[in-house]
């Protein structure tokens, strides 16, 4: 993740703490959104519609698998936008 700045981590994980209606300082890296947290899963859809414009970027279906928690979501991002 050459390019995933520590902004641009903090940028993301507001943006799907925000969506997903959860505390940022609950929330870490690591932790599951729908397992630890509770987040209704049908809210993908809106944070990848989010990161999608916000970046600029196309999540292939695929890659939503990845977005269980931060890192994931991070990961997902950085791939797409070639970072």
């Amino acid at each position: 993740m050459t390019g995933m700045t520590l902004d641009r981590k903090a940028e993301i994980k507001a943006l799907v703490c925000d969506i997903l209606e959860l505390d940022e300082a609950d929330v870490t890296d690591t932790s599951l959104f729908k397992e630890d947290h509770g987040a209704d899963s049908l809210t993908s859809i809106e944070v990848v519609a989010a990161l999608e414009k916000k970046y600029g970027i196309v999540v292939e279906q695929a890659e939503m698998a990845r977005m269980v928690n931060v890192a994931g979501v991070c990961e997902m991002v950085a791939r797409a936008a070639g970072w």
